[in-house]
């Protein structure tokens, strides 16, 4: 558990990441996209801060032919280029590079996993196990069994000494729907016991989303306001000005509900709408979030039609002055396609907190805006001092918190103008980059340090996938049930209205 004390004015909140055990780490797809973007670069950060223990060692699982002096090579460019850390430590490099090697194998071999296992067994290797399947989702299943299949699994908890652990990271996307999500945990948890199964979205390692729960519950001025008796509304975007690039085969399969809804923003709803948890133990935590998703009411395939909408981008002009051709023109995709690339839903809570209060979640592609915030829109003020000379042009409150870029918080107040009788809008603000200038780090610098440190309150337990599911798969099977319109929007634009 974490301890408190008092430093300098402020609580700090002393975490265990920074007494990490030494473990040999695995990274199934080592030579993908995600591990040269995103995995190596974190590992490096970690090892530039000093986290990574002496012993760590890092594998590189992959299929290419590749020796070792290549792999390295490679590592290294995707660190220089991708680290948010600028210019490269070459000391931090040095150190990692030592401990890094590269294990040619394949998924589908069991004679590579055989031979992994005896790897992971020499003298030179920690006995703690770190797991990381950075590979496509239909090798999520198959990639646990053949690891459980030559010993390296935990579901037999005699099969990993005690004091030690063996721990699987698994990158989304976690299912199609919440039939397979649920196949897939039944075959996970076959190989690997639930506390040792940590499901990545990389939106809760963002720095903004974990001060969700700081903001709401260690002051003492938003707690009693942040109900359905003071708050109208509450929005969730995530908007992406790009179209799908070069994913057009992944993309037309699943679409804008069950790439971002399901998972960004329905946990951000879960850490908006969440009552305080009893402790900050990780499972207090997950089984609020699961509890918001339980509420989320039930609709019937017309109200889901009603309160929803979903688009598609046509040609135009991108916001950073390219054409687009329009998503069915887009490499690899279905020329009649009816998958969206824009998805919106109006929803409820149905607990005491926030009954009556919408939800307002929105993501989309080739939209005008790149941004991912959440805007809390309070009730205007009672109109007895200032109706008779404002009305509705009272604005109301609205606190906004910027998940990225520019990630901060707004609060937007009401004042009077300097030597007029008026009223204008102010804003207080907090730039988390502009104070934290030092060190910001990235999702999966926190995400892979909690992994190794066995704390799941960041990651996602089995049955709140399931819920996220039950309710996108509700949004597609109405909209495929009641042939809900594809409305083409121009790329470039602010996309379909959300319905109120």
């Amino acid at each position: 558990m974490a301890t408190e004390r008092e430093l300098e004015g402020s609580c700090v909140m002393d975490d265990d990441i920074q007494g990490l055990e030494p473990a040999a780490i695995v990274v199934f797809g080592a030579t993908g996209d995600l591990s040269l973007r995103k995995i190596f670069p974190a590992l490096y950060n970690l090892e530039r801060s000093g986290v990574l223990p002496e012993e760590t060692r890092v594998i590189g699982f992959a299929r290419k032919d590749l020796g070792q002096d290549e792999f390295l090579a490679w590592l290294k460019q995707g660190c220089a280029r991708f680290s948010h850390t600028k210019p490269l430590d070459e000391s931090a490099w040095s150190r990692l590079a030592g401990r890094s090697s590269y294990f040619r194998g394949e998924l589908d071999d069991a004679a590579s996993f055989d031979r992994l296992a005896r790897r992971l067994a020499e003298r030179d290797m920690p006995t703690n196990k770190l797991f990381y399947l950075a590979v496509s989702p239909d090798q999520f299943g198959p990639t646990a069994e053949r690891l459980a299949a030559a010993g390296l699994g935990t579901a037999d908890r005699g099969a990993c000494p005690d004091g030690t652990f063996r721990r699987l990271v698994v990158e989304k996307p976690y299912g199609y729907d919440r039939g397979s999500a649920r196949a897939l945990s039944k075959t996970l948890q076959g190989c690997f016991s639930e506390r040792d199964i940590f499901r990545i979205d990389h939106y809760l390692g963002k720095e903004t989303v974990q001060n969700l729960l700081y903001l709401r519950f260690a002051n003492s001025i938003f707690e009693p306001v942040w109900n359905r008796n003071h708050i109208e509304y509450i929005e969730i975007d995530v908007l992406e000005s790009g179209g799908i690039g070069t994913r057009g085969g992944y993309y037309d399969h699943a679409g804008a509900a069950r790439d971002m809804l399901q998972n960004h923003l329905v946990q951000l709803l879960c850490l908006t709408a969440m009552e305080p948890p009893s402790s900050l133990r990780p499972e207090s935590i997950r089984e609020e979030k699961v509890k918001v998703l339980h509420a989320v009411h039930d609709y019937s395939p017309k109200e889901i039609i009603a309160r929803s909408v979903r688009g598609q981008y046509g040609p135009g002009t991108l916001i950073d002055g390219t054409s687009s051709k329009g998503y069915r023109a887009e490499p690899k995709i279905d020329p009649d396609s009816r998958t969206e690339t824009f998805a919106a839903v109006r929803v409820e809570v149905d607990n005491w907190r926030f009954a009556g209060v919408p939800f307002y979640l929105r993501t989309g592609k080739a939209l005008d805006r790149q941004v991912s915030e959440i805007r809390v829109h309070f009730r205007r003020p009672p109109s007895t001092l200032f109706q008779g000379f404002c009305g509705d042009r009272l604005v109301p409150n609205m606190l906004t918190i910027r998940i990225q870029p520019d990630e901060g918080m707004w609060l937007g107040f009401n004042a009077k103008v300097p030597g007029a009788e008026r009223i204008s809008v102010h804003e207080l603000r907090i730039s988390y980059r502009e104070s934290n200038k030092d060190y910001f780090p990235e999702a999966y610098e926190r995400l892979i340090g909690d992994a190794l440190a066995g704390d799941p309150t960041l990651f996602i337990r089995a049955d709140e996938t399931e819920e996220a599911w039950r309710l996108v798969d509700s949004i597609v099977g109405a909209w495929q049930e009641e042939g809900a319109p594809m409305e083409v929007y121009t790329a470039g634009s602010s996309g379909p209205a959300v319905p109120r």
